[in-house]
């Protein structure tokens, strides 16, 4: 059983009890209500409005009856893991020491599937606090290969999804991610060398070189979040799952000629999966 008070921390716990640190959920600060619904309409705007900065995002606050001021929209921000959407010199941040790699997508025309996965991470609100979502695409057939949850903005989670992908459908060529200190640190860097793929990371403040799975947000809390209220990690990881299911087998893109990622995932692979 997991002891937070013990000398060990939770992650040499969960590694000696061979549990997955992501369903070990951390027990944060209480946020009241109204500091949830502040939060919730938040990433409503943000969604809306991903240029907006914290000076834009606390007016459009005050339009929709929250008075808040500018600090408190920053410091709310930091938590959720967001930044507005424009071209400056650092957006997501790298950890300390830790290496950049550079934008590998150039020019490069991508046509196949496994030959560009691209992974991202994104605030889930719940009827009472929220959660982390990362999740890996395919980025030609826009399948999503691997998900986790998680209450704690560490590489644990990232790491965990990262090594289910890739057992199960092999290495990708080129593996993109943002900048963000998940991605760069050496946990999550390990893996993808041991694999043999081509680290990209997209340029300081070109959101764009990860559309594909900011349009995934997009859909993911249109069509599923923001119709529920989540009263656990536990409930939004199941509700998630069966999403999932239907955005990779049923949902049509219209960018895919109306087919679904999976008939252009695995028409192109064949039934079998990667070696």
């Amino acid at each position: 059983m997991i002891d937070r008070k013990h000398r060990l921390s939770v992650v040499q716990q969960c590694r000696l009890l061979a549990v997955a640190r992501s369903t070990v959920y951390h027990k944060g600060t209480h946020e009241d209500q109204d500091t949830h619904a502040v939060m919730r309409l938040m990433d409503e705007g943000h969604l809306q409005y991903p240029f907006y900065g914290s000076r834009r995002l606390r007016d459009w606050l005050e339009g929709h009856g929250y008075v808040v001021n500018r600090k408190r929209v920053q410091r709310l921000l930091r938590l959720m893991g967001l930044w507005a959407i424009y071209p400056r010199k650092k957006l997501s941040q790298p950890g300390a020491g830790h290496r950049v790699y550079p934008y590998a997508l150039r020019d490069v025309s991508i046509t196949r599937p496994n030959q560009v996965w691209a992974a991202d991470i994104c605030y889930i609100p719940m009827a009472k606090g929220f959660v982390y979502l990362m999740a890996i695409m395919d980025w030609a057939s826009r399948r999503v290969l691997a998900w986790r949850l998680s209450n704690t903005l560490d590489s644990h989670f990232c790491v965990e999804a990262l090594e289910e992908a890739l057992a199960q459908y092999g290495p990708p060529e080129i593996f993109n991610t943002d900048q963000g200190a998940q991605f760069t640190s050496d946990a999550f860097i390990t893996v993808l060398k041991e694999a043999g793929v081509v680290i990209s990371m997209d340029g300081k403040g070109r959101w764009v070189d990860n559309v594909f799975v900011e349009r995934l947000w997009r859909s993911v809390k249109y069509e599923e979040v923001y119709l529920k209220a989540y009263d656990s990690p536990q409930e939004a990881s199941r509700q998630l799952e069966q999403y999932f299911r239907f955005y990779n087998t049923e949902r049509r893109h219209q960018s895919l000629n109306r087919c679904t990622p999976d008939a252009i995932y695995f028409g192109k692979l064949g039934n079998s999966k990667a070696a």
